[in-house]
């Protein structure tokens, strides 16, 4: 007869295992929890009662799993969290990251100036679709646009949608040709593209590089290409006066700086800080001639 174990007991045979296969001890956390349907308060109220046997089947794969592949947390469990709000993520789509959060919420105190005005927002590569959901459900003014060259990232954007009960109107293409052929004019530019240089892949984790898609994370030119395709087309598409922001690598800033000045050479480019103190977005006042 197999031994009941109860909460405790599973966490701890998890944790030490992770830490024996040099990962995170608290992944073991948030797997059980999930696997548990409880809350974080439940969780810590459940610790003595016993864990049924099917769940400790399933808990237990799933870490060995992690532990062995490096598979993120996210592709286990379905979804992530951000800003609030839980996102369907899978191997098609980038796994969102909490520094883009400070992205999304430089772009909501951006449109305060508006004072409810109808304002137009695109979102450049928009993998999962967690920028331009937010801000559809952040800023009510909003039309809000998302492009993607991936149709399968695409998918995943609109279950986003349609499951938060967001307003985005979703184009498939390269950077920002779809937007261009609609003839769309934004207020607001905002875009987290690949911006890794390929030269940096080896010393990516395995749970980023074996799992999180290629095209969404690597560029060429040293990881500024991206940059330089949408702020090429970005004159096509945005009002005489419009707002950039773009995440950026912790040191691609004054190459990002030079890429917007180049083009619009009435800009003024800012560099804001993550709350690490890294170089984490670059922002311009631009001005179209």
């Amino acid at each position: 007869m197999t031994q009941v174990q109860k909460q405790f007991e599973v966490l701890r045979w998890a944790s030490l295992f992770l830490e024996k296969h040099q990962r995170e001890s608290r992944v073991a956390e948030i797997l059980l929890q999930h696997y548990l349907g409880v809350d974080r308060q439940q969780f810590y109220m459940l610790m003595r009662e016993p864990v049924p046997a099917e769940i400790v089947d399933k808990f237990k794969a799933a870490i060995e799993q992690h532990a062995k592949t490096g598979i993120p947390v996210q592709h286990l469990t379905g979804y992530e969290v951000f800003y609030g709000r839980e996102f369907i993520v899978n191997e098609h789509v980038l796994i969102p990251r909490p520094e883009t959060e400070e992205l999304v919420q430089h772009i909501i105190q951006s449109t305060d100036a508006a004072n409810g005005d109808p304002l137009t927002i695109i979102d450049v590569g928009t993998g999962s679709g967690i920028i331009a959901i937010t801000l559809a459900l952040e800023i009510p003014n909003s039309v809000v646009y998302a492009t993607d060259i991936s149709k399968d990232a695409l998918e995943v954007a609109k279950k986003n949608a349609e499951q938060l009960d967001a307003n985005v109107h979703f184009l498939q293409g390269d950077f920002l040709q779809p937007a261009i052929e609609k003839k769309l004019q934004v207020d607001f530019l905002v875009s987290n593209p690949p911006y890794i240089a390929k030269s940096e892949a080896a010393s990516l984790s395995d749970t980023v590089k074996h799992f999180d898609p290629e095209l969404a994370l690597f560029a060429e030119a040293d990881g500024l290409a991206a940059y330089q395709a949408i702020i090429d087309q970005a004159p096509k598409i945005i009002k005489t006066n419009a707002t950039l922001a773009f995440e950026i690598g912790h040191e691609q800033g004054e190459a990002v700086h030079a890429i917007i000045q180049e083009t619009f050479s009435e800009s003024i480019v800012a560099t804001i800080q993550d709350i690490n103190g890294k170089d984490r977005i670059a922002a311009a006042e631009v001005t179209k001639i």
